[in-house]
């Protein structure tokens, strides 16, 4: 997850950070609770890994002085600068976004549109399409739920097997489905609830485009 070598533009020993760098870094309030925040998770992801502050700091591409900052509080980091810092530790933004949420943030989670990001699963490279609509990814993952959106560009589909339930809402479109030895046919207004320790999958899509809603309940 580390990458190594350093960058030609980090400044040397001694020398002050240029001002004019692509991930420059915006001055936050020493006492800003959504800074502290983002330090900490940052820092115990960062310990939970054994990594030190400038080892970190090489793999974000950031420099150590300014990785001390982050962690403390005192500096807040731009969005790509945080991003880094989230593979760096093997997190997602949603990740580090769910663990810094106050205790008062817990019991309701708002995602607008434009704030739901499209994320990698293993039906990406099939031609899914799958926008993060909630999530629940603090050290016990419980649930995960998704907007789907597939077509006929691939005439092959993966299958799937996981803990768990899984729902699905099929929102537009007509489908055959696989759930280990049955085919189930799904249309726009069905829904679908079936166990997800069983293979399952698409089988054949009878129109152009599929779009559904997924919720995955994991068990405890």
């Amino acid at each position: 997850m580390i990458k190594r070598g350093a960058r030609d533009d980090w400044p040397k020993s001694g020398q002050s950070e240029p001002q004019s760098r692509a991930f420059s870094m915006k001055e936050a309030q020493v006492d800003s609770p959504l800074a502290q925040r983002i330090g900490d998770v940052i820092r115990r992801h960062r310990v939970a890994h054994k990594l030190t502050l400038s080892q970190l700091a090489e793999g974000a591409e950031i420099s150590t002085a300014m990785l001390s900052r982050i962690e403390n509080g005192y500096a807040t980091a731009s969005f790509e600068s945080i991003e880094r810092l989230c593979s760096a530790v093997g997190i997602t933004l949603g990740d580090l976004f769910a663990e810094v949420s106050s205790p008062n943030d817990q019991r309701a989670q708002l995602v607008r549109k434009a704030e739901q990001m499209e994320v990698v699963r293993k039906g990406t490279s099939h031609g899914h399409v799958y926008r993060l609509l909630s999530y629940d990814k603090g050290p016990n993952k419980t649930f995960e739920s998704f907007y789907i959106t597939m077509d006929k560009e691939s005439d092959a589909y993966p299958r799937f097997r996981h803990p768990g339930t899984e729902f699905i809402y099929m929102l537009r479109g007509s489908m055959d489905y696989r759930h280990g030895e049955q085919v189930y046919r799904i249309n726009a207004g069905d829904a679908f609830t079936f166990s997800g320790q069983v293979a399952h999958g698409p089988e054949k899509l009878y129109t152009d485009a599929i779009h559904l809603l997924c919720v995955i309940i994991y068990s405890a």
